[in-house]
């Protein structure tokens, strides 16, 4: 902290407005433990002394932190009930307490790549020259619950896409390594046109010139570009593959579950199946 203060009282003579110079550039660590020091330690052995007099500490430091440290709190409840309903709906829709865990897994896979992504971006200054700023090595702190919402999303939206094909075709007779090829298949060329799309359009707040805009353009596009290439193409069908018949695990207590219907979109049964289960035959 500086010692050249500026004070403003008003003419009651009941109110007083310090402004105190903080050390470092407002949100690294200098500045935080400037602002602590000041709450902790100068505040209560000055002004705190004082009969009836309270103090209060604001400006952009102490906002960001006080901002980040609610965040702190508050974000495990909205985590806890994102992915707690997400789990419902898709054990109600697929019938299936593994195809619900591994979505849920494979989605907060793709929103962690994308929160390393930003780190390496904006914390470590890699690319500053490409991305035209100096970074600060600091993430404003509503961006990580803000992407959070947004992809887990997004990333649903994709695995439920590409799990309705591969339960249709499930339940038309195909086994789970010939229903996953198939729905991996059928959807892969609307996840790519899309996550193309997606890439595009985010990439273009990483030319903005206002950091947290970069910041919010680059941690989508790479969470999109993940999620459509690492994570939906090779992650989902390779867990699945590798899990089987286990995929469709439900436990007894929840076999009153009713699940919900899967349209047909591609032919009768009987003209899917049938190349596969010739195939199955053949092996046996």
């Amino acid at each position: 902290m500086s010692a050249a203060l500026e004070t403003r009282i008003n003419p009651a003579g009941t109110v007083a407005e310090l402004a105190i110079p903080l050390a470092g550039n407002g949100s690294d660590a200098a500045s935080n433990h400037a602002l602590k020091t000041l709450r902790n330690t100068v505040i209560p052995n000055t002004i705190g002394k004082i009969p009836g007099v309270h103090a209060y500490v604001t400006g952009q430091t102490a906002g960001s932190n006080d901002f980040g440290q609610q965040l702190a709190q508050r974000a495990p409840f909205v985590f806890a009930f994102v992915l707690g309903l997400a789990f419902l709906l898709l054990l109600g829709a697929f019938r299936s307490l593994t195809v619900a865990l591994t979505a849920i897994v494979l989605n907060l896979l793709s929103i962690g790549a994308s929160y390393g992504v930003m780190v390496l971006v904006f914390q470590h200054h890699w690319f500053d020259g490409v991305l035209g700023y100096t970074s600060t090595g600091t993430i404003a702190t509503w961006i990580p619950l803000f992407m959070f919402a947004i992809l887990f999303g997004l990333s649903m939206d994709y695995h439920v896409f590409i799990l309705s094909r591969v339960v249709e075709n499930r339940r038309r007779g195909m086994s789970t390594k010939a229903a996953v090829e198939h729905g991996i298949a059928a959807t892969a060329g609307v996840i790519t046109s899309a996550a193309v799309i997606m890439v595009a359009v985010f990439s273009v707040f990483g030319t903005l010139s206002q950091v947290s805009m970069k910041q919010v353009g680059v941690g989508l596009a790479a969470a999109v570009l993940l999620d459509a290439t690492i994570v939906r193409a090779v992650l989902l069908p390779a867990v699945m593959a590798l899990l089987g018949e286990r995929n469709w695990y439900l436990p007894r207590w929840l076999q009153w579950l009713p699940g919900a219907p899967i349209e047909d979109t591609e032919g009768s049964t009987t003209e899917i199946a049938l190349p596969y289960i010739r195939e199955e035959i053949a092996r046996v």
